[in-house]
């Protein structure tokens, strides 16, 4: 190795060592997104406020649901005594939490039997709006920061305010004889519900519309943690259900194939399968020769047409013919070969032909006299045929 490739390749080195330690010095970009998963420590996820339920409810246990709302409560559902064999208090929060009107009818059924659902989001189902009675509604032309508040006098020392990434949505409409306001939201002059309590059954809904506020960004500045124990005062000390956002079958639930998976015997035939699949691909792979169709070789028609004219001329005893075409034939091979002018056969002529073909001069001025002879000769035979065509395959030959 060379001095000069030795100090490029250094250079190489000390280049990509300094890009590796810029980069890992750069400081990683505040990730903004709005999750709302209790595993993310960042700004948005709700990882301070999952591992804070086990001090705001001491006695209860807290358990993370990670399947859908009706899968889970479904089969805690006993169709012999047409009750729940659980009791507790449901909690999602989420901008658009994945609770479809099925999923919304099995919370709905679990509150009926004594249970508190709470959901703070800015979406709920149809089947809860319409079975509630209440709706929500978004003012797009507000700005600057929001004061959340209670209802209850107890609670005034408990209110925030949120500047950040806050969403104008509040309750539009309530059924006022059955729905508890406890909390307000004020943008600018404006202030409008956004705490409700609705009861259904034995049990009670709790509907929040800032889920932002239960943020690790927003709980963890200045006292923000006092308006979120507040919330959770309203709910009763059981164990709580937490809607997980890493959801081990959320695309199963959607698949069609969800069936198949759900029954062992058919999930590993259906991996049987898939392996089968696999397996004869790969030795299947390799390339296999095709078959080599057998062709017949082209027929030379060419020496099939000269013996058909050369039968026909002899056939014709058209001797002089022949004589004159083997004449023209050999003269123009002189001249191609050679680089003789064949125009004058004389004496001349014989001798340049000797020197170049390096053959006998005596025969060569014999065969140049025979084709001088019969190219003189009006009537030729048969004997001067054979004799021209041996003496020109002499010379081709010797």
């Amino acid at each position: 190795m060379s001095k000069s490739l030795k100090i490029y390749i250094g250079i190489l080195v000390l280049l990509i060592v300094g890009l590796i330690a810029v980069e890992f010095s750069i400081p990683r970009p505040v990730n903004w997104q709005k999750t709302y998963n209790e595993k993310h420590k960042i700004p948005y996820g709700t990882y301070v406020f999952h591992e804070e339920l086990k001090n705001l409810f001491p006695e209860s246990k807290v358990q993370s649901i990670k399947v859908t709302p009706y899968e889970f409560f479904d089969d805690y559902y006993s169709w012999e005594d047409s009750t729940y064999l659980t009791t507790g208090t449901y909690v999602v929060i989420d901008d658009y939490p994945n609770i479809d009107n099925t999923s919304a009818q099995e919370l709905m059924d679990f509150a009926s039997y004594g249970n508190d659902i709470f959901i703070s989001s800015s979406y709920f189902p149809e089947r809860l709006i319409d079975s509630l009675g209440f709706d929500t509604r978004t003012d797009y032309s507000f700005s600057g920061k929001a004061e959340l508040s209670f209802s209850n006098p107890r609670l005034v020392n408990d209110s925030i305010t949120i500047d950040k990434d806050l969403s104008n949505i509040y309750f539009s409409k309530i059924d006022t004889l059955s729905t508890t306001v406890l909390g307000y939201q004020k943008f600018n002059d404006s202030i409008r519900t956004n705490f409700i309590k609705i009861p259904w059954g034995s049990g009670q809904f709790y509907l929040h519309l800032q889920p932002t506020a239960f943020t690790n960004y927003n709980l963890l500045k200045r006292s923000n943690h006092k308006y979120v124990s507040s919330v959770m005062s309203y709910l009763s000390d059981d164990t709580i259900y937490f809607d997980s956002r890493n959801k081990v079958r959320e695309e199963l639930d959607r698949s069609p194939l969800r069936y198949i998976f759900s029954q062992p015997p058919l999930k590993w035939a259906w991996y049987l399968g898939l392996l089968s699949a696999v397996l004869f691909m790969i030795f299947n792979a390799k390339r296999k020769q095709r078959i080599v169709n057998i062709k017949t070789p082209i027929r030379n028609t060419t020496i099939e047409f000269i013996k058909t004219i050369g039968n026909l001329y002899y056939e014709t005893k058209d001797h002089n013919n022949l004589i004159d075409k083997k004449i023209t034939y050999f003269l123009e091979y002189i001249r191609r070969v050679y680089y003789l002018d064949t125009q004058i056969l004389d004496d001349k002529f014989v001798k340049s032909l000797a020197k170049k073909s390096g053959k006998d001069e005596s025969d060569i001025k014999t065969l140049i006299n025979q084709i001088v002879y019969l190219k003189a000769k009006s009537n030729c035979n048969e004997s001067d045929l054979l004799r021209l065509n041996t003496a020109i395959e002499d010379f081709y030959t010797k």
